[in-house]
């Protein structure tokens, strides 16, 4: 034979074409490949069907369905159909996690002088001992616990 790779027929091919492969998830009806909105679980003990936002991981018992599916959902007959709210667009962080994020940015950036050993307490960075250095209790990461300067 000649190159590796090389077959009689020609260059190997992979079985699977790789454009083929979503990491979108789909809708599981048969023949409709729109992206999926929603997962429905059947409850069987309690005769119902639950319908909800899509689910973090795909489950071998549960169904994604896309939107027009979901809408259109119907159960057997003596069954109770849950729907729960579906979220219409991707979650927006709000004002608070936004203000969490950039404080946790702002105190990353911070020299580390109270790791180093200084006495370089500045004015205003928070509740002081008799010395000038800030009264840390504990910490965890860059979170730090500061005991009242009353106590």
């Amino acid at each position: 034979m000649g190159e590796p790779g090389e077959s009689r027929r020609g260059p190997l091919k992979s079985a699977v074409p790789s454009n083929v492969v979503s990491p979108v998830r789909r809708c599981s009806r048969t023949a409709c490949g729109r992206p999926a909105v929603a997962t429905l679980t059947y409850v069987y003990a309690d005769s119902t069907a639950v319908l909800g936002p899509l689910a973090t991981y795909a489950e071998p018992h549960c169904y994604d369905l896309c939107a027009e599916h979901s809408e259109r959902l119907t159960a057997p007959r003596g069954w109770e159909v849950v729907r729960l709210a579906i979220d219409s667009g991707p979650a927006q962080p709000s004002g608070d996690d936004l203000e969490a994020l950039a404080n946790a940015v702002r105190e990353a950036a911070r020299p580390q002088e109270r790791a180093a050993g200084s006495d370089g307490a500045q004015a205003g960075s928070g509740p002081t001992g008799r010395d000038g250095r800030p009264m840390e209790v504990a910490r965890r990461g860059h979170l730090r616990v500061l005991r009242s300067p009353d106590s």
